[in-house]
């Protein structure tokens, strides 16, 4: 007979507990025989998340030459090896490993997200088989074991609860709820959300208090842990804006300088010239159309771009991440712990006399307590305000410590908050258990909704203090506690009112009460219907960060959308939104919430108006946020996915660029992001986005830069060929002129600054190609120019009695001061050097100065003239190069100038 056991979770949170115990076939008090547990891990294997199969060395180490440029340099390198030309074979296949080499680390950098969500889930699990307690490891656990749980413990897997003690869980890397979950063990309908079951604990979350047993409803893979695995395995990593566009790029470029190979081969042979030679002038041009400097520019230009923004607290992982940050269009943000501090601070004290501002955030004890008009507000002179603090830091279970690096805390944030504020009062929250000894307790529960505790103040004196949920604090109070510790009869109109406030306000209240004078044997009796003191409300929230906001306002300026995307619920999100700019009329005007069930209920069709209309989602589940970022790329954006919790990873890893916390988050978040924050400050986000947009600037910069010489190369030879001519310029000395100029020119403009007003522009449209229509013609023209001023001093000095050695040095050092002068221009793609600071960029003024000795070398040094055919010249004819190159120099800055002119 089969049976009805099975590895996933399915809908055990609607089934009362006694039919899951019957339909998992177990003992709700003997668990499940050893027997039937070796059973049953044969069957559903080890409780433990599977390993993804990856890419064998061999393959990583193939795919870095996976590019057409790659391609025909890798070509190039054995027909000039075949040719015997192996000076000029070394140097391409040094350029191709190199490249691959630090492609190859980059990668093998980047992919440990998967293990970092097994190792998660691996701990130990306290299970009863044939009715005795045993200790196991958490992977040996199978579904249909009673399994304990306690304060402090790791939940091992997917459990259905089957009796608790006041238990409570924190679910926040799960869900994105920033507060711990008090749990029940009653049926919830089917339909709740993973984050509302509160009768199920899941694989990977902790116990912050109370106790349970539970009884496994799924293990390894079918947990929601394991749900979240996959879906981090499922998601792609997407190519980023500049691996596109650079792939495309390579590909036109490749045919490009293939058909002109091609065609130079055939007008070689047309004009009846040796097919070898011809075939040889064909390689040289294209090697020498190629720019072999493009893939060492891009990796030191990025890497600079990392060294940057790690200065500016951001971690990069991936090298490409750096560029797509400047892509950016749309930024989703986690907010707890992200926009948040993820420290829960009471904002607001509410007595019957009056409301007390609380000052300074999350967990330090430093700040303020102060009335609405910003006098102190003193404990030693309001009654009603000591005892509300007294009430939350006495009635408490949290512990408060300090630490090298901040505050943390033991035990619940909200608790732990009620301490805090007792602290900038001037309570000594560590004497608190000597002055005020607790005696009895009554533990809060889901149920009650209030905790209670019992004091001894004097010998003969004691008191019950009470907080807890308005709703259930309010019945058992019959007066409220004047500010001279007088009573009077209860205000509920005005107490119900101020509660309705704070929390319409997004604003977590809780309200406090005591019973002085209190009977220690008649405790029970004391927390009864009318006998207690209403003292006041305690109002928190976790809260944004101070330099959110401007960071949002920074984004929204340079035209990127951001969105909070969150687990919690829809009035703390829409809270916190409209503190950082979101919804307080400083966004978008049209700006939405919307809950996770509301997304649910969404067609494929409505979604994408949708998510561009709302700029917070709450109670959204891990296959929702992800849904989120994929709707969002469909719309043809680039997608920033901010977050710290398991419940991110999916979504940070399908996103352009992942970014996650590097304080708060956990190991899976980083592991599964492309860049870690150091600081957990969302306003370190906006500073790598301004970096971003530096690095594909002088991307651009650097290829709007090397273009003219390789295609003024190109042509030279071609129209040698077609012409019958001698070649003005050698295939060695082409490939001194592209290696020496990359790396002392070119490689100088990864270090330019970034340009003013940088971050008040919008973000480049997707769609946009690598180089746009006016910097073709910029390359074209000075390509032109270069081609024409080749050939013309070429057959100039030849003209006036130079020899052909002499002629091809004045070509070769006429093509690399050119480039040295529009290397200046092209330091702003639209501005004049001179408005930017011509000295601004020292780096590059170096390099000019080694290019300088460089070429002084190849001209005069003997050694230099034997290997590459160089000979010295005089001074006229370096007069010739300087007026030439100062002359294209002026009319790429008279284009520059037409050009701002016609488009302003």
């Amino acid at each position: 007979m089969g049976s009805p056991v099975a590895a996933t979770a399915d809908c055990h949170h609607a089934l009362p507990a006694h039919e899951v115990v019957l339909l998992l076939e177990t003992d709700s008090h003997r668990g499940l025989t050893a027997e039937v547990a070796r059973d049953r891990l044969d069957r559903f294997g080890p409780n433990a998340l599977p390993a993804p199969r990856g890419a064998g060395l061999l393959l990583r180490i193939l795919r870095q030459f996976h590019h057409p440029l790659i391609y025909v340099l890798l070509v190039a390198g054995a027909v000039t090896a075949a040719l015997r030309e192996y000076i000029d074979s070394a140097v391409i296949l040094a350029v191709v490993l190199i490249n691959a080499t630090v492609g190859f680390i980059q990668e093998s950098k980047a992919e440990s997200a998967l293990q970092s969500l097994r190792d998660m889930v691996h701990t130990a699990a306290r299970v009863i088989r044939d009715g005795r307690e045993h200790t196991v490891a958490s992977d040996e656990l199978v579904p249909g074991d009673l399994v304990l749980i306690e304060a402090g413990d790791k939940v091992p897997a997917d459990m259905r609860l089957l009796r608790q003690v006041e238990l409570r869980v924190d679910e926040s890397a799960l869900t994105g709820e920033s507060l711990s979950v008090a749990k029940h063990d009653a049926a919830v309908p089917e339909p709740t959300p993973v984050a509302d079951r509160l009768n199920m604990v899941f694989s990977g979350t902790l116990v912050t208090a109370g106790s349970a047993a539970g009884i496994v409803v799924a293990t390894g893979a079918q947990t929601e842990i394991g749900a979240i695995h996959r879906l981090v395995g499922a998601a792609e990593m997407l190519a980023t804006p500049l691996t596109v566009k650079l792939t495309k790029f390579s590909k036109i470029l490749t045919v490009a300088i293939l058909g002109l190979a091609a065609l130079t081969f055939a007008a070689g042979l047309l004009r009846q010239q040796d097919a070898v030679e011809t075939f040889t002038a064909a390689v040289a041009l294209a090697v020498g159309a190629i720019p072999e400097g493009l893939p060492a520019a891009v990796t030191i230009t990025l890497a600079i771009g990392v060294a940057r923004m790690a200065k500016r607290g951001a971690v990069i992982r991936r090298l490409p991440a750096v560029e797509t940050l400047g892509s950016t269009t749309v930024i989703c943000a986690d907010k707890t712990g992200t926009l948040t501090e993820n420290q829960m601070t009471v904002r607001e004290i509410w007595t019957p006399q009056r409301s007390v501002v609380v000052t300074g955030s999350g967990y330090v004890p430093e700040g303020g307590l102060f009335d609405v008009d910003d006098r102190p507000a003193s404990v030693d002179t309001d009654a009603a305000l000591r005892w509300t603090l007294m009430a939350g830091a006495a009635c408490n279970d949290a512990a408060l410590s300090p630490r090298a690096d901040g505050w943390s805390i033991v035990g619940d944030p909200t608790e732990a908050a009620l301490l805090v504020v007792a602290a900038k009062a001037g309570f000594d929250i560590d004497a608190i258990d000597v002055t005020a000894p607790r005696l009895a307790t009554v533990p809060f529960s889901s149920e009650r909704q209030y905790m209670a505790t019992l004091h001894r103040l004097t010998e003969t004196e004691h008191v019950v203090l009470l907080k807890g949920s308005v709703e259930r604090i309010l019945p058992l109070c019959g007066n409220q506690m004047g500010e001279n510790a007088d009573t009077v009869p209860l205000d509920r109109g005005a107490l119900l009112a101020a509660s309705d406030r704070l929390a319409g306000a997004g604003l977590r209240v809780l309200a406090t009460a005591v019973r002085i004078g209190a009977d220690p044997a008649d405790f029970d009796d004391s927390v009864s219907p009318g006998r207690l003191t209403f003292t006041g409300l305690q109002a928190m929230l976790d809260p944004p960060r101070a330099s959110a906001r401007p960071a949002v306002d920074a984004c929204h300026t340079a035209g990127i959308a951001v969105k909070m995307i969150t687990g919690d619920h829809a009035g703390t999100a829409g809270a916190i939104a409209s503190s950082v700019g979101l919804l307080d009329g400083s966004g978008p005007p049209d700006a939405t919430v919307l809950t996770g069930a509301e997304l649910a209920e969404l067609g494929s069709g409505d979604l994408p108006d949708a998510v561009d209309r709302a700029r917070v989602f709450a109670r959204v589940s891990p296959e929702q946020k992800l849904r989120l970022v994929e709707a969002l790329q469909d719309r043809g954006h680039i997608v920033a996915m901010t977050g710290d919790g398991v419940n991110d990873a999916p979504a940070l890893r399908q996103a352009s660029i992942g970014v996650a916390m590097g304080r708060g988050g956990t190991e899976v978040a980083k592991d599964a992001a492309d860049m870690v924050i150091t600081d957990d400050n969302f306003a370190t986000i906006e500073a790598a986005v301004e970096e971003g947009r530096g690095v594909f600037d002088n991307l651009t910069k650097f290829i709007t830069w090397t273009l003219p010489t390789n295609i003024g190369e190109g042509l030279v030879i071609l129209v040698a060929i077609a012409m019958g001519a001698a070649l003005p310029i050698l295939p060695t000395q082409i490939l001194w002129i592209n290696m020496t100029t990359a790396v002392a020119l070119g490689l100088m403009l990864a270090f330019e600054p970034k340009e003013a007003g940088i971050m008040a522009r919008p973000p480049r449209d997707p769609d946009q190609p690598l180089l746009t229509r006016a910097l073709m013609g910029r390359i074209l023209l000075v390509s032109g120019m270069l081609v024409a001023s080749a050939w013309w001093l070429f057959e100039w000095e030849l003209d006036h009695g130079a020899s052909l050695a002499e002629a091809r040095t004045a070509a070769l050092n006429l093509f690399v001061v050119v480039e040295g002068f529009y290397l200046f221009s092209c330091r702003s793609l639209t501005r004049s050097v001179w408005r930017i600071g011509f000295f601004s960029n020292r780096w590059l003024i170096l390099g000019v100065g080694v290019q300088a000795l460089a070429q002084i070398a190849i001209t005069y040094l003997p050694a230099m003239n034997t290997v590459f055919q160089t000979v010295p010249l005089g001074l006229g004819s370096w007069l010739w190069i300087f007026a030439i190159a100062a002359g294209i120099s002026v009319v790429v800055g008279a284009e520059k100038w037409v050009r701002a002119r016609t488009s302003a």
